[in-house]
């Protein structure tokens, strides 16, 4: 079983290389680090993690607190400027917040990056604000319903698969699926019936129900909502999701139809979205 917060990489030898590490050295959720532990979870030897630090605080990628640094202002303003990002988070903010103000449950909106699940917005009131997930937050893709989804229909799902089997599937709770012929199992079942519904497998008594919206390029994001395990079941929320999925992807089509900078030359491909039995997410 592995952990899935660990992920093993090689330390370059180039500048950009070892900024990239110091930067990576906050992902696994860390908003302020010491040089030590910088050092430490980047893989660059403490002198060198120190002079370049220095070097980013000065271009504003980082910030210096005292003893602690965090990431600085200027990354959040260079990442709101990624076309495909900044697109498509525009267009499903406001359809997320009615979707949020429709069924109460706090929404997400993520895509793959590697074996993991990145979430691109989240849409929470007070009391539903879960400590797993946040805005630009990673886990395990074969653990969140999004996750899931995606590898059921990412066009290198397989690929994917295999990485994460290969390191061992991890567990951020007992009901997480660590027996790689479950979650194949699980895989193409979402693939038939067009949703994912994962039930305490991320955080005990919670539950997130998952389905496919479908990009420009044959690429993909997943929106879903995530509650209570009482208060997420298929009857309950999966018409409203999918049309909110729905919307955003005549949303994202139309922006990109009006800037050809955004175009693709393949066709978008979708999903089957059949009509599996409705099934309550109860344990």
């Amino acid at each position: 079983m592995g952990s899935y917060s660990e992920e093993d990489v090689l330390l370059p030898n180039s500048v950009l290389g070892k900024a990239q590490l110091l930067l990576a050295a906050f992902e696994s959720g860390a908003v302020r680090l010491r040089l030590s532990e910088l050092s430490r979870r980047s893989g660059v030897p403490k002198a060198s993690a120190y002079r370049l630090a220095q070097e980013m605080v000065q271009w504003g990628l980082l910030d210096r607190r005292g003893e602690m640094y965090e990431l600085g202002i200027r990354l959040f303003h260079l990442g709101q400027r990624v076309p495909a990002s900044s697109v498509l988070r525009t267009v499903a903010r406001p359809r997320m917040a009615d979707l949020f103000t429709r069924i109460r449950t706090a929404v997400h909106l993520a895509v793959l990056d590697g074996t993991h699940v990145l979430f691109l917005e989240k849409i929470a009131g007070e009391a539903n604000v879960l400590a797993p997930s946040y805005v630009g937050g990673r886990l395990p893709a074969s653990c969140a319903a999004t996750g899931q989804m995606l590898l059921a229909v990412a066009p290198d799902g397989h690929e994917r698969v295999a990485a994460l089997t290969d390191a061992g599937l991890p567990a951020m709770t007992r009901r997480s699926l660590t027996d790689p012929r479950l979650l194949s199992q699980r895989l193409s079942k979402a693939a038939h019936q067009g949703y994912v519904l994962e039930v305490e497998e991320v955080r005990a008594g919670h539950a997130s129900l998952a389905v496919p919206v479908a990009l420009p390029g044959s690429e993909y994001a997943a929106l879903s909502v995530t509650a209570p395990v009482t208060q997420v079941s298929v009857e309950r929320c999966l018409a409203a999701l999918r049309t909110a999925a729905d919307s955003i992807e005549r949303g994202v089509a139309q922006k990109t139809e009006q800037d050809p900078s955004y175009q693709t030359a393949r066709a978008v491909r979708r999903p089957k979205r059949g009509g599996a039995r409705p099934a309550r997410a109860a344990s």
